[in-house]
């Protein structure tokens, strides 16, 4: 039987798990410079070491979200933190880009078994006013960890070494795990247990890793042509259309035969990974259709920050971090605000004051990027940013469980992470390419007013932009392209000043979106149902 204390200090553990996994998702991104020098790592290697944790991570949420629930949460909790923490050893223990590829996809396997389980441990242990504080501490530990990676591993990083990001996964992950089995009570569907629909498991993997492949890879080989061949191994794709498109063109066949056979099942009463009938309620349709946009806005600009901050303004990894923190202190401080805005207004107000600190925060941040700021005059907007996340991640999480029973958690939670996942991926994957494309035509256009001629120009475009600005300081060492690293500067700050104005984009349908929820969106549903 849990008591009142150890609700709470499961909650801990829980958050700390959270927090573990979420970190890992941007520690790398300070690192990478250090990584690339260290291991001689390619262009190639740099996008896999990033994206195979959240390539893995997507496609597997909902298979363990099913599993947890039929084997036991808190027993899925504990071998996820396990296969994080044994991979983590060997991915600080890596000497070859490829040998760190390959423990980041064990990583991102750990981590899709850890954050469905967390959400649905929340969901099962917590009821009425003391579950929405609950969901306000774990959904502020997500937007505050986006924040605390780069920071982290920035200063391991800075003081000791690359391998340190991942070498603190280590002593945390054995702690988390320990107190996760002394203060958490194992909870599974023991009612409504049934065989796993492993042929509906494997085509939601399927399903989402093809889509979660092309919106990460759309730029790097191409949205429809060949633009950089796909290799594997010394295989390499014979077409002309790109990977991307059959990439996507598989998700369609996928999701569609996913349907068709969950429904098929459903009407013989066998069991579904998703519990289909959970769609039919809105707050949970609705919810997560909200989510999958609000991720698209929310942690896109992450990607663009630290290449700002340190590529065009020349702060060390340790210096972006402690700025982009910022953005965890306001999400900390609206955990609080969020516990005394909910015995005075709805869910879905908070939500909207949510979208619209962070639109807010976005706006200021691409308002005051150029080459000539200071990082530190763009903490105000992150501290409003962060407190955005905090107000809107927390409440919509509460808004999209509400109505799901407690036997269902595991689906329901795995529904809502993966929504927020490729959200998450389609929001980095579009702003990426526009941070990338923007600061490309912009240095092109510059040094076509210079009267640079192509030879010299298309490879200067082709290191800055390939090295996602990481070539700027070897043109500002050198006197005869000094003038090229001003304009490349100038460059990559319009690019992060669009990538910061399309994430206010994605934030403001977001919140228009967000009027399809709350109870008037209920009586609506309600009377449609009836006529």
């Amino acid at each position: 039987m849990t008591t009142q204390k150890n609700r709470w200090l499961a909650l801990l553990f829980v958050s700390l798990a959270v927090a573990l996994v979420i970190v890992d998702s941007t520690i790398i991104n300070v690192a990478i410079p250090a990584i690339v020098v260290d291991l001689d790592a390619s262009s190639t290697d740099v996008q896999w070491i990033q994206e195979a944790y959240t390539l893995v991570f997507a496609a597997l949420l909902l298979v363990f979200g099913a599993l947890a629930d039929k084997w036991g949460r808190r027993s899925m909790l504990i071998i996820g933190l396990v296969f994080f923490t044994v991979s983590s050893i060997f991915a600080a223990m890596s000497d070859t880009a490829g040998a760190l590829i390959a423990w980041r996809v064990i990583q991102g396997i750990g981590g899709a078994m850890v954050l469905p389980t967390t959400l649905s441990i929340v969901n099962a242990t917590f009821q009425g006013k003391e579950r929405g504080i609950a969901f306000a501490v774990w959904g502020s530990t997500i937007g505050g960890m986006v924040a605390v990676g780069p920071l982290l591993g920035g200063w391991l990083t800075t003081e000791f070494s690359w391998n340190w990001a991942f070498g603190i996964n280590i002593p945390l992950g054995v702690l988390i795990a320990i107190g996760v089995f002394l203060f958490v009570t194992e909870s599974k569907d023991v009612e409504h247990a049934r065989p796993i629909d492993w042929v509906g498991a494997a085509l939601s993997v399927v399903a989402s890793g093809t889509l979660v492949f092309g919106l990460i890879e759309g730029r790097n080989f191409g949205w429809w042509t060949v633009n950089t061949p796909f290799v594997v191994g010394d295989w390499q794709w014979p077409f002309e259309l790109s990977v991307v498109p059959v990439s996507f063109a598989v998700t369609v066949i996928t999701v569609v035969a996913y349907l068709v056979h969950g429904r098929r099942r459903q009407r013989a009463g066998k069991s579904t990974l998703i519990a289909f009938s959970l769609f039919a309620t809105p707050s949970f349709r609705n919810g997560n259709i909200v989510a999958l946009i609000v991720s698209m806005g929310e942690f896109g600009i992450i990607l663009a920050l630290p290449l700002w901050l340190q590529f065009v303004l020349g702060y060390t990894p340790f210096e972006a971090g402690l700025i982009i923190v910022a953005l965890a202190v306001g999400s900390f401080l609206a955990s609080g605000i969020a516990a005394g805005l909910g015995s005075r207004m709805q869910p879905t107000w908070i939500i909207r004051i949510g979208l619209i600190l962070e639109m807010v925060g976005v706006a200021g941040i691409g308002f005051m990027i150029s080459p000539e700021a200071s990082g530190w005059s763009i903490v105000p907007f992150l501290t409003v940013y962060g407190m955005g996340v905090g107000l809107a991640t927390a409440q919509l999480t509460g808004v999209v469980l509400k109505d799901v029973p407690v036997a269902a958690s595991g689906q329901g939670s795995g529904t809502s992470s993966t929504s927020r996942q490729i959200g998450s991926a389609l929001g980095i994957a579009v702003i990426g390419t526009i941070l990338f494309s923007t600061a490309q035509f912009s240095l092109e256009a510059a040094l076509d007013k210079r009267n640079v001629p192509d030879e010299i120009a298309k490879p200067i475009v082709a290191a800055v932009v390939d090295s996602a600005g990481g070539a700027i300081s070897g043109l500002e060492a050198n006197p005869a392209t000094a003038d090229f690293a001003d304009d490349a500067k100038e460059a990559l700050s319009a690019g992060t000043t669009s990538a910061a104005y399309l994430a206010v984009g994605f934030l403001a349908v977001a919140l228009v979106a967000s009027f399809s929820l709350g109870a008037s969106a209920e009586r609506r549903s309600a009377a449609r149902t009836k006529s």
